[in-house]
C-alpha cells in the first residue's frame, strides 16, 4: 500500500512550539507526526521564510518522515482564491510524482480557518483525502464531514473572479435566477442550461427536443423569463391537444361569422403573445396545411384571422418543442423542411433522466421538500423522508416518463404512505410497471438471440452507461469514479474511457 502524504499549512502555533512556548505544546504539525507515520510531509508556508526554515530544522529532528517546505506569497491568509490555487497546485504536483493512487491526508488545524475550509473543499471534490485535526486536549483524530460539498459550489466560494470571466467569455450574465427551477448537478445538464442561458437574451427561434417529461416547457419559460421580453406575455399551446379543425382559429384568430359558431371575433394565440413569447409544444403534431400557414406567419411577421381580408403585424418570439425527431419527420415527408429550418435556429436537446443518473437523488430531495411544503396544511399529513433502500430503488429505475414520472411517483408514495419515512415497499407500490413497446425487445437483458444481435454493441451500451454515471455522480473525479465502479485504479478507468471514446 502506498505511503500516506500529509499536507498542511504552517501556522503561528507551530512556530511558537518550536521556539519553546509551553502553552502550545508541540503544536498541531509535530503532534500529528508523533501520533502517525507518514511517508512524506508537505508544509505550505506563507510566513517569514527564515522562521519557516528554522521550524523545518526543528521538526526534522523530531520525525523520520521526509519533510518538504514549499513557500507561497499570499496577499492575505484569508484569500480563498490564492489559498485554493496554492493548495491544489501542491497536491497536483505530488500526485504526478507518486501517481493518482497516492493516499492523501489534509491537516485542518494549522493555519487560518480559510485554509482549513479549502482543505475540506479539495477533499470533497478534486482530491479524495482523509481529514485530520489535532489539539492539546484531544490529540490527533480524523474529521468526518457529514455532507458532500459539490464541485459546483467551488466557483461561488473560491473563484468569483474566474467565474465572472468565464461567464463574460460565454456571453452570459453573472447570475440567471430564471433557471433556478431547473434542478441538476450533472455535466450533461450543466451544458444544456448554459446553452439555454446563452440564447435567452436573443430573439431567434428556439427548438427544444426531448422525450415527454424532460421539462421542455420549464426550459421555454426560463428562456422567456431571462429574455428582454420577460415583461410581455408567455403563451403556451399544446399543438397536439387542439382539434384539427380548430387549430388555425386557435393560432391566428377569426372574425365574427367566419364559420358556423363564430358568433364573435376572437384574437388568436399569436396576437395574444404580441411582444412576448409563444411556446408551441408538440409542434410535430401540426398538419401539413397548418405548417404552411405557420411558415408564412414566421416569414412575413404577420397573421391573418380566418374571415379577414387584412393582415396584422406581430412581434413574437417562437419557442417550439417536440418529442419527435423532426429531421426524421422531414426525411419521411411529414414535416416541412423549410419550416424546420425556420424553427431550428437554436436547437436544445434535453437528455432523458436515464442519461443523467447523477441528478436523480437531487431531484428526489427537491421534490420531496416541495411535496412536504405543499401538503403541510392537509389534515393528517405527516412530513415525509425517504429511506436509503427506497432511494436506491428510485436510482435503479429506468424512468421512461422522465422527470415528470419521478415527481408523480413521489407524490403517490407520499399520499399513500401513513408513515413518516417512505420505505422500499411504498416506492414499489407507487412505481408504474415499465413495459417495452415491443415486449422487451429493447431491454438489454431480454433481447432475442439470433440474426441481428450484436453482443459487442450491447456490452458497449452497458459500459458507456456506467462509465458516464460514475463520472457524473462523482463530479468528474476519476479517482472516486474508479472506486465507485469497482475498478482498481484511476489509470484503469482512463483506459476504459479511451476504449469507448469517452476520454
Amino acid at each position: 500500500m502506498a505511503d500516506k502524504i500529509l499536507f498542511c499549512w504552517l501556522g503561528m502555533t507551530d512556530l511558537k512550539a518550536s521556539s519553546g512556548a509551553e502553552d502550545v505544546g508541540r503544536g498541531p504539525i509535530a503532534q500529528a507526526l508523533a501520533s502517525r507515520e507518514y511517508g512524506e510531509v508537505v508544509l505550505l508556508n506563507n510566513l517569514k521564510r527564515g522562521a519557516a526554515e528554522n521550524y523545518l530544522t526543528w521538526l526534522r529532528d523530531r520525525s523520520r518522515s521526509n519533510i518538504e517546505l514549499q513557500h507561497f506569497s499570499l496577499s492575505s491568509p484569508t484569500d480563498f482564491g490564492e489559498i485554493y490555487r496554492a493548495a491544489s497546485g501542491a497536491v497536483s504536483q505530488k500526485l504526478e510524482e507518486h501517481g493518482q493512487d497516492a493516499r492523501l491526508v489534509f491537516h485542518l488545524s494549522p493555519g487560518t480557518p480559510a485554509m482549513a475550509a479549502v482543505w475540506i473543499l479539495l477533499a470533497k471534490t478534486r482530491f479524495p483525502a482523509e481529514l485530520i485535526e489535532s489539539s492539546k486536549e484531544h490529540g490527533v483524530r480524523s474529521v468526518s464531514v457529514p455532507f458532500d460539498i459539490s464541485a459546483e459550489f467551488l466557483p461561488d466560494l473560491l473563484g468569483k473572479p474566474d467565474k465572472t470571466l468565464e461567464m463574460m467569455a460565454a456571453g452570459l450574465p453573472a447570475e440567471a435566477p430564471e433557471f433556478d427551477d431547473i434542478i441538476y448537478r450533472s455535466d450533461i445538464m450543466r451544458r444544456v442550461v448554459l446553452k439555454a442561458r446563452r440564447i435567452a437574451p436573443r430573439s431567434v427561434a428556439v427548438l427544444i427536443e426531448g422525450e415527454s417529461g424532460t421539462g421542455k416547457e420549464l426550459f421555454a419559460r426560463a428562456i422567456h423569463d431571462a429574455s428582454p421580453r420577460k415583461n410581455k406575455p408567455f403563451v403556451a399551446i399544446n399543438c397536439g391537444a387542439i382539434p384539427t379543425e380548430l387549430v388555425e382559429s386557435e393560432l391566428f384568430g377569426h372574425e365574427k361569422g367566419a364559420f358556423t359558431g363564430a358568433v364573435a371575433a376572437r384574437i388568436g394565440h399569436f396576437e395574444a403573445a404580441q411582444g412576448g413569447t409563444i411556446f408551441l409544444d408538440e409542434i410535430g403534431e401540426l398538419s401539413k396545411v397548418i405548417q404552411v400557414k405557420l411558415l408564412r406567419c414566421l416569414q412575413e411577421g404577420e397573421v391573418r384571422r380566418i374571415g379577414s381580408t387584412r393582415s396584422r403585424r406581430i412581434d413574437v418570439r417562437i419557442v417550439a418543442a417536440t418529442n419527435r425527431n423532426l429531421i426524421e419527420e422531414v426525411a419521411a415527408g411529414s414535416f416541412r423542411e423549410d419550416l424546420f429550418y425556420r424553427l431550428a435556429v437554436a436547437v436544445i436537446r434535453l437528455p432523458p433522466l436515464r442519461e443523467r443518473p447523477g441528478d436523480i437523488s437531487l431531484l428526489v430531495d427537491r421534490f420531496l421538500e416541495r411535496i412536504n411544503r405543499q401538503s403541510s396544511k392537509e389534515p393528517g399529513y405527516k412530513k415525509k423522508k425517504i429511506s436509503a433502500a427506497a432511494r436506491n430503488l428510485l436510482l435503479l429505475h429506468s424512468w421512461p416518463g422522465n422527470v415528470r414520472e419521478l415527481q408523480n411517483t413521489l407524490v403517490r408514495a407520499a399520499v399513500w404512505s401513513l408513515d413518516e419515512e417512505l420505505g422500499e415497499k411504498d416506492i414499489e407500490e407507487a412505481l408504474l410497471p415499465v413495459r417495452s413497446p415491443e415486449g422487451g425487445k429493447d431491454q438489454i437483458l431480454n433481447r432475442p438471440l439470433g440474426p441481428g444481435i450484436d453482443l459487442p454493441e450491447i456490452m458497449k451500451t452497458v459500459a458507456v452507461h456506467y462509465l458516464q454515471r460514475g463520472l457524473d455522480e462523482n463530479h468528474g473525479n476519476k479517482t472516486k469514479a474508479a472506486k465507485a465502479l469497482g475498478l482498481p485504479s484511476y489509470q484503469t478507468l482512463t483506459n476504459w474511457l479511451k476504449k469507448y471514446g469517452l476520454e
